[in-house]
């Protein structure tokens, strides 16, 4: 692990100046015109399907190397060539999306696909993909506007997504005398010192003041957007259209949601006991959400982080401490905040090379070493998807975020199964500190961007709207926890999955993923080391089914409220519990 704790790219290119980059730019076209020679061509049916089959694959396989583009950026915001190269491969990945429209409407047409799978090793090996391919054609943009619709795009959701990246990477904050990034200084949410946490909150608060118009645009223009691509594709709503990409259905959601608002008091009264414990008398001040509690308040070295994942996930699966050793090892991870890179934490996975890379701004709580548990477990995903084609590793959001979670919960689980009772205060509120983000915190963000797309309907929404109705949807999920005084009206500008063109509504995943992974936990917890081949399994599979037969095949019913009430109740004991230590 190299010093400075950046990641390692160049086993995709050695620089924006390596041959095998400019190779790849020029081989992209040249494949997508033999994409569209194969579409033209006479050849029968089958024939046609699988060479297509074949040289998608080979598409992909190029492409995969590419996000090198993409992660350069992330870590590294004024980065003038990488963002040469984007605006680039936004042009070519727009010609991709032609290609693969045209490709989508040709499986459509066949009327005999089913009997064509069936008589096809190799088609049979893609038959998911090609049954979606063959539902997806009525969802489709119509062949004549559909160039016009992308190249739009890209001035419109695309240009106002990346303006928001650069933003937030670029935008400092006056903390203390000091100019700081704002990633950095949102980390200190999680220092011990309450004065730290308190002036880094105000700091941050003011600093939006700066940049609250431009975010605003952003964010309704790629909200528009969205409405506008919904009718175009033939959705009644931005919702359906998330919730079709998504794999999932409306009974799943609402099953969710349902049963998120019926646990929402219990949060509430884990968010009250933290504030008494930590001297308030109002509920919790935002700025005091992630402060850590208890005597055994401690800071990581990345050493240590790294040694109490290899051993607490290696618990689970042994295989999986060796991978967690060797990502470290070979700079699969770029660990600290610096400026010009990008806030929160990612995992980008090269298929083409059965590698992963995790983007993380590490700064020592109990919290950033969850994270890198979080990401390594997306890498895990990856990894057990190794050797698939490209067609079926294309994980649906809601699934994705399974082996996060689940790593998290793994992580939870062992170190709280060791601790003493003080050491159990500390690391059941780090436990319930992200269980309330992901239930209390993604229900408020649900709700915010719900209003934001409707109200989108009749006008813009200004700053002063966009805050109204983030501390709204806030009071309606956190209620008396927080300090009604205290709350995040920003809360919408420093989310980046908000911006995000083309990819709405990527908030509730999160919910899935916490209590969907509790739920995968807790049949690990029953059945011990013979569910780990079944947990691989499931997650191979999650790009080769829907989230209701992807479940089903551990005996998960995501239709019933129950199985959500069951997993929520297994956050509801840590909180009972959490509330106890603090009496």
């Amino acid at each position: 692990m190299n010093k400075n704790g950046t990641w390692d790219l160049s086993f995709l290119y050695k620089g924006f100046d390596d041959p095998q980059l400019q190779a790849d730019l020029a081989a992209i076209p040249e494949m997508l015109e033999g994409l569209r020679a194969i579409l033209a061509s006479d050849e029968d049916d089958k024939t046609k399907l699988e060479r297509l089959m074949d040289a998608q694959e080979a598409l992909s396989a190029r492409t995969d190397r590419l996000s090198y583009v993409f992660m350069v950026l992330a870590v590294d915001a004024t980065n003038a060539t990488a963002a040469k190269y984007d605006d680039r491969l936004s042009l070519i990945f727009n010609d991709a999306r032609l290609v693969g429209s045209a490709i989508t409407r040709y499986i459509g047409s066949i009327p005999n696909l089913e009997e064509l799978i069936a008589s096809s090793e190799k088609l049979q090996k893609v038959a998911f993909a090609l049954r979606e391919d063959a539902d997806r054609v009525k969802h489709t943009l119509p062949e004549a506007i559909e160039p016009w619709m992308l190249q739009m795009q890209l001035s419109g959701g695309g240009a106002f997504s990346q303006l928001r990246d650069k933003l937030d990477s670029t935008h400092l904050v006056s903390y203390r005398g000091q100019e700081l990034p704002l990633a950095a200084v949102r980390g200190m949410a999680y220092d011990a010192d309450p004065a730290v946490r308190k002036d880094a909150y105000e700091a941050e608060i003011a600093a939006y003041k700066k940049i609250e118009l431009p975010m605003s645009y952003c964010l309704n223009s790629i909200k528009m957007e969205a409405r506008t691509l919904s009718k175009a594709r033939g959705f009644d709503s931005v919702l359906d259209m998330t919730l079709n990409s998504s794999r999932m259905d409306r009974e799943t959601l609402d099953a969710m949601l349902t049963a998120m608002k019926e646990y929402l008091p219990h949060f509430r009264r884990y968010l009250r006991a933290k504030g008494k414990l930590l001297g308030h008398k109002n509920g919790l001040p935002f700025y005091d959400l992630f402060a850590p509690v208890g005597e055994a308040t401690r800071s990581y070295t990345i050493d240590e982080a790294r040694q109490t994942l290899i051993k607490e996930l290696g618990k689970f699966n042994p295989e999986m401490a060796k991978f967690v050793d060797h990502a470290f090892e070979a700079d699969w991870i770029d660990l600290y905040p610096r400026e010009g890179k990008t806030g929160g934490a990612f995992c980008a996975g090269a298929h083409f090379a059965d590698r992963s890379m995790v983007m993380t701004n590490f700064q020592g709580s109990h919290s950033d070493v969850s994270t890198i548990a979080h990401e390594l477990g997306h890498a895990w995903h990856n990894r057990c998807m190794a050797g698939l084609p490209y067609a079926l590793t294309g994980t649906p959001m809601p699934l994705a975020e399974t082996a996060s979670i689940f790593n998290e919960t793994i992580l939870a689980h062992q170190v709280l199964a060791a601790a003493s009772e003080k050491e159990q205060l500390t690391l059941l509120d780090a436990s319930l500190t992200e269980s309330t983000q992901t239930i209390v915190d993604i229900f408020s963000r649900y709700l915010f961007e719900s209003e934001v797309i409707d109200t989108r309907a009749d006008h813009a929404m200004t700053v002063d709207e966009l805050k109204d109705a983030m501390l709204r949807a806030q009071d309606a999920t956190y209620g008396d926890g927080l300090d009604p005084e205290v709350r995040h009206p920003y809360m919408w500008a420093c989310k980046s999955h908000y911006y995000s063109s083309g990819l709405n509504f990527y908030n509730f995943p999160y919910a899935f993923g916490e209590l969907f992974g509790k739920g995968v936990f807790a049949l690990y917890l029953e059945k011990g080391s013979d569910f780990v081949p079944q947990y691989n399994q499931l997650l191979r599979s999650c790009g080769s089914g829907t989230v209701v037969e992807v479940a089903a095949s551990v005996g998960i019913d995501v239709h019933s409220v129950d199985f959500w009430r069951s997993s929520l109740e297994v956050i509801k004991q840590e909180i009972d519990r959490f509330c106890a230590l603090c009496e």
